[in-house]
């Protein structure tokens, strides 16, 4: 069988995982005003938003994410943390169709006085998500610290720029634009950043050597620190080319790779900035799946409909063929009992339950 498990059985391996760690079931509306929307669309995967007006005449818009919805719709609860998980419908442009879809958006939020051990299990919670999806997956974090303290007085503009190139690893762009500004020291600590790559010791160790003992630095260290006491220390990276819009995102920051999918299907970070601009005190970290992508990665992976069919005749006993698909299905296989082979249905094997006992055809 394939590594590669359904939609649906990653969806309850990930509901399944997200409880067991206290997080609570979030519902909410299927849609919100679109004004709601427009002040926040740089937070926005697609700034396309599909709108209609009410019966009392206001614009509203089919929900485009979650995260802002439970901003919205929480409050502030001095002392706690908030841990809450979705599984919800959203209504986008898909990464993979480049069209309009209701995609499954699944992911949590952790809300409140978040501290070392909030972003931690956050962290963790993704690599395990990533593992749920495949055993080859990489989870490359970053902290936006960094960049406040080597972009600290440049203008909001140019920073905003610089970070662009940063994200994309254009190193020609971002060396234009930092020799245009005078900032000589600034593109060289940038460019060191973007080779600044690897595992958590040899890429802090280089981030440390090129910038000095940073509060940023030290904390990721922390973490990596805490990775390394689990099974799921080797997909750790250290990547400082993953950013997010310095007006909702501070901290750290990280992205999940499966192998077979050029882009990231898991994305998060600390937004703390997006809680005050929405008139929060709290802090809050949290991250999404991507279900669209993953659909695109079955897609290209299962080239069968089901793994195995099962064929019996009208004689067999309803009891034994009851039993032997049970047991083909041990392992996680996908199998169909019928009385002759369906047309243009694709299968690994076909086998045949025979006097009793089940045989290759």
């Amino acid at each position: 069988m394939s590594m590669i498990h359904s939609i649906e059985r990653i969806s309850f391996a990930l509901r399944s995982l997200y409880r067991s760690h206290g997080y609570l079931r979030y519902k909410m509306n299927k849609f919100e005003e679109y004004d709601f929307y427009v002040r926040n669309k740089d937070f926005l995967v697609s700034d396309s938003v599909i709108t209609f007006t009410d019966t009392n005449g206001r614009l509203m818009a089919l929900k485009p994410d979650v995260t802002l919805s439970i901003v919205k719709n929480t409050r502030d609860v001095p002392g706690c943390v908030q841990k809450v998980y979705y599984n919800e419908n959203v209504y986008r442009v898909s990464g993979s169709t480049h069209s309009f879809r209701e995609i499954v958006q699944l992911g949590l939020e952790c809300i409140g006085d978040i501290d070392d051990y909030s972003i931690f299990e956050v962290l963790s919670l993704a690599a395990q998500s990533l593992k749920a999806i495949s055993e080859d997956s990489v989870l490359n974090l970053s902290h936006l610290g960094v960049f406040d303290e080597v972009l600290r007085g440049v203008d909001a503009e140019l920073r905003r720029q610089i970070m662009l190139c940063v994200r994309d690893k254009n190193a020609h762009e971002l060396s234009r634009l930092c020799d245009g500004a005078g900032l000589t020291v600034q593109k060289e600590r940038l460019l060191g950043l973007l080779g600044c790559y690897g595992t958590p010791e040899e890429a802090l160790s280089k981030a440390e050597a090129l910038l000095g003992d940073l509060p940023a630095i030290r904390q990721l260290s922390r973490l990596a620190q805490a990775f390394a006491a689990t099974p799921l220390s080797p997909m750790l990276r250290i990547d400082f080319s993953v950013v997010g819009d310095i007006n909702y995102y501070n901290g750290v920051l990280f992205k999940g790779f499966v192998e077979g999918v050029p882009q990231s299907v898991l994305s998060g970070g600390q937004y703390d900035r997006l809680m005050h601009k929405m008139g929060r005190k709290s802090g809050a970290i949290g991250f999404a799946v991507y279900t669209d992508l993953l659909e695109q990665m079955e897609s290209a992976e299962e080239v069968y409909d089901v793994d195995t069919v099962l064929i019996y005749d009208e004689q067999a006993d309803i009891a034994a063929v009851f039993a032997a698909v049970a047991q083909l299905q041990k392992d996680g296989a996908r199998v169909i009992a019928q009385r002759t082979l369906p047309e243009k249905l694709r299968c690994r094997q076909t086998l045949r339950f025979e006097n009793g006992e089940v045989r290759v055809l």
